[in-house]
């Protein structure tokens, strides 16, 4: 008899195969996969022995589930999350968690009413980097920090009237939810609630229905001020790139994908390896290497935690639990009424670029 969890990644889009190639490829699990629309579940049932449903409430029913992996557009989290729980099931979810904050925070005392592991796929607190500068800043490294700036750029909206359930307000795309929610959700692990919003911007540039630029200042009691500048429309980016920089009393922090920066002005007793001037730490040298490598280790390893707690019967993850999630998306909430209070401007008007890039003035990332 087989000692492994069975867990079913529901949504089969980009980030649902991603999920479901990972989860498939754990020595303690057995997978299950669920979409509603056929066309994957046909493809995937051809080439692999995982079991495939096109239902998920009869998935549910008859699964034998210990847990799921909910990866469907965010309009459809709430249900189906509740629905997990209901059942007893130990719950891993996509971000954002819940359009409605107030939502989230009920389904966050139900999953632990129920005593269930429950995650959401924040990863960026899973890449080395960020984790350091995370450890740097409870270390008290910088002093007092006085400014933030975190961003997130990248390619995903370049024209007009590209329709994806990402570009319609219903479905809960847009940069804000998307894009911005990244290093929101980073801001909220190193500062917690922001205690003021102000000077929300959310910009369409080629969208007819969501914005596609986001830019606020954030305000911590006892803490910094951060501002955020966030635009999915912009095409000197390969891939998205989000980084965030600090300024504190005794030196700077910065931190990206790729590396963790410090500069101290004086060292810090108890931080080894780190002296006064510029240090330079990799994310490679910072991160433990998984046991299946897809797009990123920190796309592994969050699932890697979600399934030991569940294996180990834990209540809860080392990370990302729904109650920090929901905390982003109330933070999220308070920029859109932000937004809407503000007195409306005329909107800047998209330029044609055509002419350009056939000069080759664009593009060359």
């Amino acid at each position: 008899m087989s000692n492994r969890i069975k867990i079913a990644v529901v949504g089969l889009g980009k980030m649902g195969l991603s999920h479901f190639s990972m989860v498939n490829a754990h020595p303690d699990v057995e997978a299950v996969a669920c979409d509603a629309s056929g066309f994957w579940v046909d493809i995937l049932s051809k080439n692999t022995k995982a079991n495939y449903y096109k239902d998920y409430a009869k998935m549910l029913d008859e699964a034998g589930l210990d847990a799921v992996v909910i990866a469907t557009p965010s309009r459809a989290h709430d249900p189906m999350v509740r629905a997990a729980l209901e059942k007893g099931l130990h719950v891993f979810c996509e971000k954002p968690f819940s359009l409605n904050w107030e939502e989230a925070m009920r389904l966050t005392e139900l999953a632990e009413s129920k005593n269930r592991v429950n995650q959401v796929g924040y990863h960026y607190r899973y890449v080395g980097a960020f984790r350091e500068m995370k450890r740097l800043l409870d270390a008290g490294a910088i002093g007092t920090v006085t400014h933030v700036l975190a961003e997130a750029y990248g390619p995903v909206v370049l024209r007009e009237n590209k329709k994806s359930w990402r570009t319609q307000k219903s479905e809960g795309g847009g940069c804000l939810y998307d894009y911005a929610a990244h290093p929101l959700n980073l801001l909220n692990w190193y500062f917690g609630e922001p205690a003021r919003v102000s000077g929300s911007v959310l910009n369409s540039i080629f969208s007819s229905d969501i914005d596609d630029e986001v830019f606020s200042t954030l305000q911590f009691d006892g803490g910094p001020t951060a501002q955020l500048t966030v635009n999915w429309s912009d095409e000197s980016h390969r891939k998205m790139t989000t980084r965030v920089s600090m300024i504190g009393t005794n030196g700077r922090l910065y931190a990206d994908r790729q590396e963790c920066q410090l500069y101290l002005r004086k060292p810090v007793e108890g931080l080894d390896g780190y002296i006064k001037g510029w240090n330079v730490k990799y994310t490679t040298e910072l991160t433990e290497d998984p046991w299946f490598y897809l797009r990123g280790e920190e796309y592994s390893n969050q699932l890697d935690d979600f399934i030991s707690a569940v294996r180990d019967g834990k209540s809860a993850s080392p990370e990302n639990s729904f109650r920090s999630a929901a905390l982003t998306d109330k933070t999220i909430a308070l920029i859109q009424a932000d937004n809407e209070a503000a007195p409306q401007v005329l909107k800047p008007k998209i330029a044609d670029t055509t002419a350009a890039k056939k000069r080759g003035w664009f593009g060359r990332g």
